[in-house]
C-alpha cells in the first residue's frame, strides 16, 4: 500500500490518500485545500473509490464539495456526525465559512469493528467517541497502521469542550486505541505521526487508562 499525508487548511489537518489499485484511491479527512489533493491525485493517476471521514468536524469536511464535484465518490461518516455535519451549524467563519452539502452518496452505515474495504484495502472501523459522538478511527492491520483523527495526538488527545464531546466517552475509546500493538504506526488528525507504543509510555493522557 501507498499513502501520502497533505497537511491543510487553517487548522493544519492530516488529509490522508491510499491506494494499492490506482482506480480505487481512498481519501481520509478531506478538510480543505482541493486543489492539493488533486494534484496528489494527478500526480499518482488515482481514482477515488470512497472519502472517509473520521468524523464531521467541519475542519475535517470542508474540502467535500469540491472534491466530490470532479471525483464522485461514496462518502463515509458515522451516522452520530452526520446528523449536523451538513447542516449550518457546522461552520466556523471566517477560515470555515458553510458546511458542505450533504453527499449525494452519503454511507452511514458504521459499526464498531466493522470493515471497509477496497482496492486492496482493508480497514477496521474503531468507534471511539469522546472528541464528537461519532469520531472513528481505521485501523489497518496488515499495515500496523491507525489513523485516529482527532482521538489521539501525539502527546495528547482531542478536546472535549465542544458539542458532543465527552471526556468519560473518550476515556474509553482511548483503551480500545492503547491494546493495539505498540509498533502500530498513528497517523493523527493533526500533527506528527507517532506510534501506539510511544504514546503509551509518553502521554500523559494514557497513564493510568
Amino acid at each position: 500500500m501507498q499513502l501520502e499525508v497533505l497537511t491543510v487548511g487553517e487548522f493544519e489537518v492530516n488529509c490522508v490518500v491510499l491506494w494499492v489499485d490506482p482506480a480505487q484511491a481512498w481519501v481520509v479527512d478531506p478538510g480543505a485545500d482541493v486543489d492539493r489533493i488533486r494534484d496528489v491525485l494527478r500526480k499518482h493517476k488515482l481514482q477515488v473509490a470512497q472519502i472517509v471521514c473520521t468524523h464531521g468536524h467541519i475542519d475535517h469536511v470542508s474540502a467535500l464539495d469540491d472534491l466530490l464535484a470532479t471525483n464522485p465518490a461514496p462518502v463515509w461518516m458515522h451516522a452520530d456526525d452526520a446528523k449536523w455535519a451538513f447542516s449550518p451549524v457546522n461552520r466556523l467563519p471566517p477560515a470555515y465559512p458553510q458546511a458542505p452539502c450533504l453527499p449525494t452518496l452519503l454511507q452511514t452505515k458504521l459499526t464498531d469493528g466493522g470493515t471497509l474495504a477496497g482496492g486492496g484495502i482493508e480497514a477496521r472501523t474503531i468507534f471511539t467517541p469522546g472528541h464528537t459522538s461519532g469520531c472513528i478511527c481505521l485501523y489497518l492491520e496488515q499495515e500496523k497502521l491507525l489513523l485516529t483523527g482527532d482521538t489521539l495526538f501525539a502527546g495528547s488527545v482531542g478536546r472535549t469542550d465542544l458539542p458532543g464531546g465527552d471526556w468519560r466517552r473518550l476515556k474509553r475509546s482511548l483503551v480500545k486505541l492503547t491494546v493495539l500493538p505498540d509498533d502500530t504506526r498513528v497517523i493523527p488528525g493533526h500533527g506528527p505521526l507517532t506510534t501506539i507504543g510511544d504514546e503509551r509510555r509518553t502521554n500523559p493522557h494514557l497513564h493510568g487508562l
